[in-house]
């Protein structure tokens, strides 16, 4: 039983120094695991030191790039494209990592590319065998104009002559800014990609004979230099005009201006109340204040703006309309007319451009300092030829004193006998129209009446329905107010404000619908004004509610914005 018991107690010991032995073996094992383990985590840690480093300038680099590129690519840009560059690079402190830069440039555009490189020394990765990082970076921009129609669409009334903040007339503001957009869109466009048509307004819009003559004129009454149309409620729902609608010439009238109604004749050759006011027809004569077909000179864009001048009433609705007409595909007919005798280059052949068309860009520039003023024209059969034809009634003009008389074929109640013949100045009627002579010299009269062309030239509208009509017509102080307002409503037509406002908007409606963009700016214009610009501007972006000289400003603003400046890598 001893010698078993000895036996199993060196089997005891023999096992524990194995044990021991055993473990002393894997502590070692077990911190070279542990020593290798944190070895890898903070190698992995290095590398991510090092990616994070990487990244970083990386990043900041193509930044850098992009910004430089993008600045130098600019049309507008004046210095180098290349010292461009290069200069932002030194501001960044990166211009030991710029290593080339290339500018093409042709006629309507430049395209600068950029390339940079910075070593990025790694920490820890030599340890894994990567003994160089290099963060590379590459940009490419370009600024490049498409074809561009652009129409500034002006407001030339009366208001314009007002003086701003800053001492020049609000025209005079509109002038130099205008101008300077004209300078600066155009000077780049070596490629005759841009063209530029002037639209200006005041109570009409001015056509210029040889555009007018391109529509279906009615009432042609050849006065010099008034070539304003009266347009049709149905125009505004289209983008364009068409040649064969029927277009009323405006008449040389002053029907806005009123008179002295009193039972009593007021002399026509010497009243204040009688006259014409030259700034209160709805299309006063003019060379300056006519549209202008599409250009490409400086110079002769310049000249027209710098000829225009102030007069007249406000009609925005109408000034936006044929600013649409000119950039609306359908004018292409009118368009080569003018190239065929050399009104417009003849690299505009063809234009405008399809709506659709995705190499053209449409743009309307509206600027007005006032709102709507309600317009007024004459009936048709009360603008031109002579009197009496259509349903009027023959009026007379001495050739002897220069007064007037008119026929009621029926004469008029409660006067006996035929007189038919209403002799204002004299208060009564007569057998044949006054001449101030024999009855043979007034025989001689009857077969040859005065034009509505004459009669307007001479006398207000409102004088003429009071001493013609309203006096002749009417016993007592009643009856002529009735016959006045019978007879002015039937010479004269009115568009209110509100219908003008929804006339306008319509034509900014079907612009942006077709991809036309709307620069809209109310120059110190009032309220009703400013609304009726910013809801027809493109969006809030496209608004400018402007004084003084900051109209340059929105006109600057504009110019920078029509170009298209993208990073095309």
């Amino acid at each position: 039983m001893a010698q078993s018991g000895a036996k199993s107690a060196g089997r005891r010991g023999l096992g524990t120094g194995a044990v021991q032995r055993f473990a002393a073996d894997t502590a070692g094992n077990l911190t070279v695991f542990a020593f290798s383990l944190f070895l890898m985590m903070v190698m992995i840690g290095g590398v991510a030191v090092d990616l994070m480093r990487y990244e970083s300038t990386r990043t900041s680099l193509q930044n850098t790039l992009d910004r430089a590129t993008l600045a130098a690519a600019a049309l507008s840009q004046q210095l180098e494209a290349e010292d461009v560059v290069i200069d932002y690079f030194g501001k960044a402190g990166l211009a030991e990592y710029l290593r080339s830069v290339s500018v093409e440039e042709g006629l309507n555009y430049r395209e600068v590319v950029a390339d940079a490189r910075a070593a990025t020394d790694p920490f820890f990765l030599h340890m894994i065998g990567i003994d160089e990082m290099d963060a590379p970076g590459h940009s490419m921009a370009e600024q490049r104009m498409t074809n561009v129609e652009i129409v500034l669409v002006l407001d030339v009334s009366g208001s314009m002559s007002t003086v701003s903040s800053n001492g020049l007339t609000r025209l005079a503001n509109l002038k130099n800014a205008a101008k300077e957009f004209v300078d600066t869109v155009l000077s780049s466009d070596d490629e005759d990609r841009i063209s530029i048509a002037i639209v200006p307004f005041n109570g009409q819009v001015n056509l210029g004979q040889t555009l007018r003559t391109r529509y279906n004129e009615t009432a042609v009454h050849g006065v010099p230099d008034v070539n304003c149309v009266d347009l049709p409620a149905s125009v505004y729902s289209e983008t364009g005009i068409s040649q064969t609608v029927e277009l009323p010439m405006t008449a040389h009238a002053d029907s806005y201006s009123s008179t002295y109604r009193v039972s009593s004749y007021v002399d026509r050759q010497s009243s204040d109340y009688a006259l014409p006011v030259a700034g209160n027809r709805w299309c006063p004569p003019s060379t300056r204040n006519t549209v202008m077909m599409p250009s490409q000179s400086i110079s002769a864009l310049q000249t027209k703006i710098n000829n225009l001048e102030a007069i007249g009433a406000t009609s925005i609705n109408a000034g936006m309309k044929w600013g649409m007409t000119l950039i609306d595909p359908g004018t292409q007919p009118v368009v080569s007319h003018f190239v065929d005798i050399g009104q417009v280059p003849g690299v505009f052949d063809g234009r405008p451009f399809e709506f659709v068309d995705p190499e053209a860009m449409k743009i309307i520039i509206l600027m007005t300092d006032g709102e709507h003023f309600a317009e007024e024209r004459l009936n048709n059969n009360f603008k031109a030829g002579l009197t009496g034809e259509n349903g009027t009634h023959k009026i007379f003009k001495s050739p002897y004193d220069g007064n007037y008389s008119i026929h009621f074929p029926a004469g008029r109640p409660g006067v006996s006998g035929s007189r038919e013949y209403w002799v204002p100045h004299r208060s009564e009627w007569r057998y044949l129209p006054w001449t101030n002579t024999s009855d043979t010299g007034a025989s001689a009269l009857r077969d040859n009446p005065i034009t509505f062309e004459q009669l307007w030239s001479e006398v207000r509208v409102q004088w003429a329905v009071w001493q013609l009509y309203a006096r002749a017509l009417g016993t007592n102080d009643s009856q002529r107010s009735a016959q006045y307002n019978t007879w002015i409503a039937t010479i004269r037509q009115q568009t209110n404000i509100a219908t003008m406002n929804n006339q306008l908007q319509q034509m900014c409606a079907l612009a942006k619908d077709n991809g036309v963009t709307v620069y809209g700016i109310a120059f110190e214009a009032p309220s009703g004004g400013q609304a009726q610009i910013s809801q027809c501007a493109s969006s809030p972006a496209h608004y400018f509610n402007a004084a003084g000289l900051q109209i340059r400003t929105a006109f600057r603003a504009i110019a920078s914005n029509i170009s298209h400046l993208r990073l095309t890598q």
